[in-house]
């Protein structure tokens, strides 16, 4: 996809890679770039420093209605809609004992908001005969994210949907990619290492942690190529074949690296 002219959309854009994302779309020549956050102050904030391109909107992703109202107002004031990136995400911090309140908000955020954003756009890019989606999965999505069992099943479900989506209807001419980061210097992570969190610690001693620019720049270069999956951390498709060729010796080597950071 060549964003000269693009009409963009981007949900939980007012931080992190959303905001990153948000920024470098702009700055590829977008007609216009949504950003859409359920902190509208913040969405607000960036879509200020992006310039007269960018668009503030308030969004709770779990709200059905709230994502198509967002298709049809953006449909509505641009015309259509070339690109929407399926952003937000959460995580827990926790495996099993995690309250259905938790596995709840992980499963609505994380998978039903990408579905909830499919059924409002698709329509529009199917009569046009066109169109890119671009949902956030997570190395998770390919591997697992240690300590956080909520995380792993729901990115996994992400990426299967997001797989299913690009079968269905790339011949239609609806290009479908997941965006697969593993450490990004986010406050979701940061967060996570102040607090002692294996995971995020496990995360920090697997490869390199980027920031957010460097994954929206990896985003673009995936996006021009129309790649299913888009890479930042390349080593991250040489941990999923290990994984698919020894399952066994994959997670014999994980536990191991738990064992050695915490011991």
């Amino acid at each position: 996809m060549n964003l000269t002219d693009r009409i963009v959309v981007v949900t939980g854009g007012a931080g992190g890679i959303g905001a990153a994302l948000s920024r470098r779309f702009a700055a590829e020549g977008a007609a216009a770039v949504v950003v859409a956050d359920l902190d509208a102050d913040a969405a607000r904030a960036v879509a200020e420093d992006i310039g007269p391109v960018a668009h503030a909107r308030a969004l709770d992703v779990t709200d059905e209605e709230q994502v198509r109202a967002l298709v049809a107002d953006t449909e509505q004031r641009y015309g259509r809609i070339d690109l929407f990136c399926a952003n937000a995400g959460v995580t827990t911090g926790g495996g099993v004992e995690i309250d259905d309140v938790g596995w709840d908000r992980s499963w609505r955020v994380n998978v039903l908001a990408h579905v909830y954003s499919a059924r409002a756009v698709l329509p529009g890019m199917l009569a046009r005969g066109g169109g890119h989606l671009l949902h956030t999965c997570s190395a998770a999505g390919v591997l697992t994210a240690v300590g956080d069992a909520a995380y792993t099943a729901t990115k996994h479900a992400s990426v299967g949907f997001a797989e299913w989506l690009a079968i269905t209807y790339r011949d239609r001419g609806i290009r479908v990619s997941a965006l697969c980061p593993q450490g990004v210097d986010t406050p979701m992570l940061a967060d996570g290492l102040a607090d002692g969190h294996l995971g995020a610690r496990v995360v920090a001693a697997s490869g390199a942690v980027l920031t957010p620019d460097q994954v929206a720049d990896a985003a673009i270069a995936g996006l021009a190529e129309e790649r299913f999956l888009i890479l930042p951390h390349p080593e991250v498709a040489d941990y999923a074949r290990r994984r698919a060729e020894d399952p066994d010796g994959w997670q014999a080597g994980m536990r191991k690296l738990i064992r050695r950071l915490t011991a």
